[in-house]
């Protein structure tokens, strides 16, 4: 005879009951099933973040340290964000995890380089000879080049400071043993000065340069876009004296991590590299690409996404074509490379005490990547960078163009003659070639010029000739547009020394090369 059961036992089931119901629908809401709050009333994690945070463990992310700049947005952007994720092209496309860890303190991230906390790291090659002495235990090689910067840097002066030659004995507010610093000494080199002709009033970084700017402390400073236009509007009449837009082939911003790292994760890092220059190119070549890029930028670093824009607008982010040319993998190029602007800056930085045990170009170079990709990255959009391309000045407005630099040079001709010898050709390049090729967007206006010795009118049409003659030098060997140069015969009317003495007309027969705005 059957049972009944006690109003206990009644009890004791329906709380089974419920509680496994309770327990069964936690369950399905927890991994996504089904929809459903959280306990603080946010919104429930959906089924591919469970998936992604089971499947995407922390020892197999590739970490890039990097810093708030638009330059690496091509790697970002193909990452669609900054973290690791499964919506990444760089997992859906070749299984990578890939995360941008953003530290503005660079001492602090390069800590976490040396640590293991970070494989790959940003730096400019510019600057680079500087730390690389701290760096030698590590082994360093550098992996790829990640843009160029156009705009992001700028010197900023006061009002009544128009030239470089107007710095002579100024206060300039700069961050030593960095990008900025680099471009100040280019600045001054193609004004014919030296650190002895100014006060440098050091600053611990670009951003510390503009406060000191700001506040009136300094004449100029070396800063960062945005910094610079926050500078305009803080001092009434001070202008952006020079900015990267058209100091072009001097700030290179490339990633290296230690030879170890690379030599164990080699097939990693050349889909890395792979779906880097992709993400790049089609930034470069598409605007609405650029516009999403714009909307990760702003979201990964905190700042406008107007702010992004500019900030990917102020670089020119490379492309294979580019990193070709960049580690010298290409005949054909014949502008600035990784290896010309690491062994000058190596010499300069040396010559003034700031860089010591630096290793040679070949010892850090690990193009390894770039030469692999060759017959997978092809076709337009990764084309190198063309030579910009100049119009044509009518003398009018040739002759009412500002200069920002002026070097004066001395380049014999023979009495009479305009011809340029073997030993003008070397002055030539040792003394003017490399700042026409770092400036590479600005103009040059070339200016022929005698002593006074003979007649006005015959020294006017000479100095034309010489001036014409470097012109086609220049145009020739190292292949500058034509429409680059503006060309001036001075005669004796601009001396730069008395024509009394032999040492005053030796003076002034000479080359002058200026830097103009274009």
């Amino acid at each position: 005879m059957a049972r009944r059961l006690t109003s206990f036992s009644k009890l004791l089931i329906v709380l089974l009951v419920v509680g496994a119901a309770f327990f069964g629908l936690k369950y399905l809401q927890q991994n996504g099933i089904i929809g459903g709050g959280d306990a603080g009333g946010g919104t429930s994690t959906t089924t591919k973040e469970r998936k992604n945070k089971t499947r995407i463990n922390d020892d197999d992310v590739i970490k890039i340290g990097v810093v708030t700049w638009g330059g690496y947005a091509g790697g970002q952007y193909f990452n669609e964000g900054f973290k690791a994720s499964e919506q990444s092209r760089f997992y859906k496309d070749y299984g990578l995890n890939v995360e941008f860890v953003v530290n503005d303190d660079v001492e602090a991230s390069l800590n976490a380089w040396k640590a293991g906390d970070i494989d790959l790291h940003w730096y400019t090659i510019d600057a680079f000879p500087t730390i690389i002495g701290g760096l030698r235990d590590f082994d360093p090689v550098v992996l790829w080049q990640a843009d160029w910067s156009r705009g992001g840097d700028a010197i900023v002066a006061r009002r009544g400071i128009k030239s470089v030659a107007d710095l002579k004995g100024k206060k300039i507010a700069v961050a030593e043993m960095t990008p900025s610093h680099s471009f100040l000494l280019y600045l001054l080199e193609a004004g014919g000065m030296t650190v002895d002709d100014i006060q440098i009033i050091p600053q611990a970084s670009a951003v510390d340069a503009a406060a000191a700017f700001k506040s009136k402390q300094v004449d100029a400073a070396v800063v960062w876009s945005p910094d610079d236009q926050d500078c305009l509007r803080a001092v009434p009449g001070s202008i952006v004296l020079e900015s990267s837009k058209n100091a072009s082939h001097i700030i290179a911003d490339f990633f290296f991590a230690k030879r170890d790292f690379v030599d164990k994760n080699r097939d990693k890092l050349a889909k890395l590299y792979e779906g880097w220059m992709r993400g790049a190119a089609e930034i470069n070549t598409n605007p609405a690409a650029k516009q999403k890029a714009s909307k990760i930028l702003s979201k990964g670093l905190g700042i406008p996404e107007a702010d992004a824009l500019a900030a990917i607008n102020n670089v020119r982010l490379a492309n294979h074509g580019d990193n070709m040319n960049f580690f010298g993998l290409n005949p054909s190029y014949n502008g600035v490379t990784g290896s010309s602007l690491y062994l000058k800056m190596t010499n300069t930085y040396k010559a003034l005490g700031f860089a010591s045990d630096v290793p040679s170009w070949r010892q850090i170079a690990y193009p390894y990547f770039v030469q692999e990709a060759q017959d997978v990255l092809t076709g337009p959009e990764q084309a190198p960078e063309r030579v910009k391309q100049f119009t044509k000045l009518d003398d009018k407005t040739a002759k009412n163009k500002e200069a920002v630099a002026t070097k004066h040079v001395s380049i014999n001709f023979r009495t009479g003659e305009y011809q340029l010898d073997e030993n003008a050709k070397y002055i030539i390049d040792n003394e003017f070639v490399d700042i026409a090729k770092s400036f590479g967007n600005s103009r040059i206006r070339i200016e022929g010029n005698t002593d006074n010795v003979g007649s006005a009118r015959s020294n006017k049409a000479l100095s034309l000739k010489r001036a014409r003659a470097v012109a086609s030098y220049l145009m020739e060997e190292h292949g500058m547009p034509a429409n680059r140069f503006i060309i001036v015969g001075n005669g004796p009317d601009k001396p730069v020394a008395s024509n009394s003495t032999e040492a005053g007309r030796a003076k002034n027969r000479r080359t002058d090369f200026e830097l103009v705005r274009d």
